[in-house]
């Protein structure tokens, strides 16, 4: 008898169905064949299934067994397809067809039977809806994410044996229901607070510009400055997430199994703080299954990178594209997977390699030639995407040892997100355009129009600090932020002035 049911494949952050049909015939020597573009984990899971199906008791016919993945071209990873395998070599045994064909089932079974949690579920419940499917049965652990897709019933279940009894009619299992809206206004808080912040108001303000635009920001000062304390507090003033974007990033950590069961759902904004002797293919994605780096896991929200100098050149290079085009391609002989990355680059460094150039107090220790080398390590094209450059000083001991708190995060993302609907309803009618970050060069002639003493500021500071044609664009798209804080429709003088000291650094840093 040949039965079917159906699941799902992961492939980059959507799913694709599949079909599991299993054919059982009496043979003298008898044998499972796994056909389907299996990889060595679905070809590994006839012993695990075979064990769980023993164990539950369900039936289990002598004789040969084939296991077909459909389709054939599409391979296929990942202990996901024990759970199908198992209710079809069970029903094929049984010569039972299971009332299935409304509903995707994925799940790793233990050897007694057990059923494990998998990644990718949200994907699977949002490929199932697509498909007209009702039903979706998967691992408890992963029922609230599978749960968070309107239009489709969600089903956890524990193991092999209670999932054959739901699907035969003899045993019943709640459906698993989430209300969206009190989960996110549930969970939709931040452990850290700006308020916690003692002095730094130039950089306080420079980061509230940059969530406001998505505009990229490099904080150059000695260690001890709080750079890396304020770059965790740059999610708390972004704007909330909306669903769409909740599900887009959920869709990311879901396929790279990095959700917390307790929280299975992102509502907050992602901040990745990868360590400097990350890889390429850890920053940016890939393996021999490819999978999301660092980059797409900071999908609508922030990517750290401290010690900035202190990265692999070439592991820096790598994150061009992905600034610029909001998306990382990865190819491999099999085919090419893409990965969205739309996030804010925060970087931080010292000014030299003992982190006291500059420092009144105290003595850099490094030599000019070490100083030049240490600050080489960052391209001038990197930079160039860096919008805003600003120095983060020491701070006082007066400030230090105030009891006042400053402005919370609360009031700030307040300012920012009245300034980002402003750019919303400006870029309403541009797709894949939110922020001014993300303007074309056509879009930077349409909304960014300079008077006459704005324009011969900017030209004089192209003049002087040798800028390049990207800079002066991302100039002009800061200044056209900061008018959209001062709620301005047009860009003054003043805005243009305050953009042209965050690129001060290029000159003299990096010059």
């Amino acid at each position: 008898m040949i039965t079917r049911i159906y699941s799902a494949a992961l492939r980059g952050v959507d799913a694709l169905e599949v079909e599991v049909e299993v054919n059982a015939w009496g043979a003298e020597k008898p044998q499972i064949f796994v056909v389907g573009l299996p990889d060595a984990a679905v070809r590994e899971s006839i012993q695990r299934v075979t064990s769980a199906i023993i164990a539950s008791a369900l039936p289990f016919a002598d004789g040969s067994k084939t296991v077909n993945l459909a389709p054939a071209d599409v391979k296929k990873e990942g202990p996901s397809f024990d759970l199908p395998i198992a209710l079809a070599m069970a029903s094929a045994c049984a010569e039972q067809a299971l009332p299935a064909d409304d509903c995707y089932i994925a799940g790793e079974l233990a050897l007694d039977g057990t059923v494990r949690p998998i990644k990718g579920a949200l994907p699977m419940a949002l490929e199932a809806r697509a498909r007209g499917k009702k039903r979706i049965i998967v691992p408890a652990v992963n029922a609230c994410e599978a749960a968070i897709v309107d239009g489709i019933e969600v089903y956890g279940v524990e193991s092999l044996h209670q999932t054959w009894n739901f699907l035969t009619g003899d045993a019943e299992i709640p459906r698993c229901q989430l209300d969206r809206q009190a989960f996110f206004e549930s969970h939709r808080k931040y452990d850290v607070d700006f308020e916690e912040v003692k002095g730094q108001y130039q950089v306080k303000r420079a980061l509230e510009i940059a969530a406001t635009g998505g505009h990229n920001i490099l904080m150059v000062g000695p260690p001890g400055t709080g750079k890396s304390m304020l770059a965790k507090r740059l999610p708390s003033i972004l704007p909330d997430m909306t669903e769409e974007e909740a599900i887009e990033t959920t869709k990311i950590h879901s396929i790279a199994g990095s959700l917390d069961p307790k929280r299975s759902f992102i509502t907050t904004r992602p901040y990745r703080a990868p360590h400097h002797t990350i890889s390429d293919a850890g920053l940016l994605g890939g393996g021999s299954n490819p999978g999301p780096g660092e980059v797409s896991l900071s999908h609508h929200g922030l990517l750290f990178l401290d010690e900035l100098p202190e990265f692999r050149r070439n592991t820096l290079e790598v994150m061009r594209q992905p600034l610029e085009d909001g998306h990382v391609t990865i190819s491999r002989a099999a085919g090419s997977l893409t990965f969205p990355s739309r996030f804010m680059l925060v970087a931080a460094m010292n000014p030299c390699p003992c982190g006291f150039y500059g420092d009144s107090k105290r003595e850099c220790r490094c030599g000019s030639r070490a100083i030049e080398k240490y600050r080489q390590k960052i391209s001038g094209p990197l930079l160039d995407r860096i919008d805003i450059h600003v120095e983060v000083p020491l701070v006082d001991f007066k400030e230090l040892s105030s009891t006042e708190f400053g402005e919370n995060s609360a009031t700030i993302r307040a300012r920012v997100s009245s300034a980002r609907e402003i750019q919303s309803e400006r870029f309403r009618k541009n797709k894949g355009v939110s922020t001014n970050s993300a303007m074309s060069a056509k879009l930077v002639r349409e909304h960014c129009a300079l008077d006459a003493t704005s324009t011969s500021y900017l030209e004089h500071a192209m003049e002087q600090m040798n800028f390049s044609a990207r800079a002066h664009d991302r100039i002009l798209k800061v200044a056209r932020t900061i008018a959209d804080l001062a709620q301005s429709e047009r860009i003054q003088s003043e805005h243009i002035l305050e953009a042209i000291q965050y690129r001060s650094l290029d000159r003299k840093l990096f010059t």
